[in-house]
């Protein structure tokens, strides 16, 4: 089987878990009780402590020979945790289980782009390939979910989460190459690991790209928690919500797959003014409830708002960092994309969507603008200028 496809089926192991989670699982704690105000604490909890759990778990990923072997193990600890959601446990287990989840699932992606980033620079194949795989797997979730709440209990959405991770431990043994974290092959002592990620954090053009990015990726923090909700309220049905997800989803496919030479040819800088401006746009208009007809061209804005902001943060991040501590770069950029800034914006719309509904969004209009004044910074940098 090509590399291609096998990087690619890991990510989808991943993705059609995630495509379930990230809509549907605050329909099942809405399921059993919970405010949105509860639902939004749970979810941002473990993305506020990714800015240290992140780069810890990047680190003790490092401690392995193989770069696969802390994917296995991080996908076994998923599994035991969320089986552990079952126990009635109530808000305080919840909160404790989903933090352990959440902060193990979220550094699975991270640390196979650094394979498969690396992977797609040696053999020369278009990295949107393995990884728009991933997100066809994404639809997936997102319409097979939305058709099963249609007619079944939202307890559901964790039979599917639980199968889809048990899958991932599996493909992350099968799936992988045995790549070395060391090209010589040896484990890097821990305060070189160390030093390394310290070396990021001192960086001001690094965490200049990487804040930019995060900031326009954690403004689809709302989005993710509530859009299900919001649109329930305006009285579109779960198996729509579905498809209104797959049509952005299908849009960063799409940009994945078939817009490689241009992206290559504008850079990450432009594309990731070009996420930006379009996140600003497709918030401030979903802040306003706009009918079902005009949701889909604004869903296909996920093209931009996501994929164009996802790709510049990864290349940014790839320049700007060394095999050496590519890792930590990476878990770094994730956790301030997914982590702190997604936590901090996602704690924020739970109460924003209990008092004011879909206005909500406009808070992620204002911070995708602040990470347009960002990216307008890396202009001029030579470390960014074409070689």
């Amino acid at each position: 089987m090509p590399l291609t496809v096998r990087l690619g089926l890991f990510y989808g192991a991943i993705f059609i878990g995630t495509g379930v989670s990230s809509p549907y699982l605050p329909v099942w704690f809405a399921h059993h009780g919970l405010s949105g105000s509860r639902i939004g604490l749970i979810l941002s909890l473990p993305m506020l402590a990714r800015a240290l759990t992140a780069p810890l778990l990047a680190v003790w990923a490092d401690s392995f020979k193989l770069r696969r072997t802390a994917l296995i193990l991080l996908s076994l600890g998923v599994t035991v945790a969320y089986v552990a959601m079952v126990a009635p446990g109530g808000f305080g287990w919840w909160t404790v289980v989903w933090f352990a989840a959440s902060s193990m699932y979220s550094t699975l992606s991270p640390l196979a782009d650094v394979i498969t980033l690396r992977r797609a620079r040696i053999d020369g194949f278009n990295f949107g390939w393995p990884r728009g795989i991933g997100s066809a797997a994404f639809i997936v979730g997102n319409i097979g979910m939305g058709a099963i709440l249609t007619r079944g209990s939202p307890d559901l959405v964790l039979v599917w989460m639980v199968a889809a991770i048990a899958a991932t431990a599996v493909a992350a043994r099968v799936l992988l190459p045995p790549d070395p974290v060391q090209e010589e092959g040896h484990v890097a002592a821990f305060s070189d690991r160390m030093a390394g990620l310290g070396g990021l954090l001192r960086d001001p053009v690094f965490m200049t790209a990487v804040v930019s990015a995060g900031l326009i990726q954690s403004a689809h923090a709302f989005y993710y928690g509530f859009s299900t909700l919001a649109w329930k309220q305006q009285g579109i049905a779960e198996n729509l919500t579905g498809v209104l997800w797959a049509t952005g989803v299908a849009a960063e496919i799409a940009f994945m797959w078939f817009l490689e030479p241009w992206r290559r040819r504008i850079g990450p800088r432009n594309l990731l003014m070009l996420g930006g401006a379009a996140a600003v746009l497709r918030w401030s208009a979903l802040a306003f409830s706009p009918p079902l007809w005009a949701l889909f061209p604004l869903q296909a804005l996920h093209a931009l708002s996501y994929a164009a902001t996802f790709f510049a943060s990864l290349l940014l991040v790839e320049q700007l960092s060394t095999q050496r501590n590519a890792s930590a770069a990476q878990a770094l950029n994730s956790a301030l994309s997914g982590g702190v800034l997604s936590g901090l914006a996602t704690m924020a719309s739970g109460p924003l969507f209990d008092r004011f509904g879909a206005l909500g969004y406009l808070l992620m209009s204002a911070m995708s603008a602040a990470g347009l004044i960002g990216a307008l910074r890396l202009y001029g940098l030579r470390r960014l200028d074409p070689s």
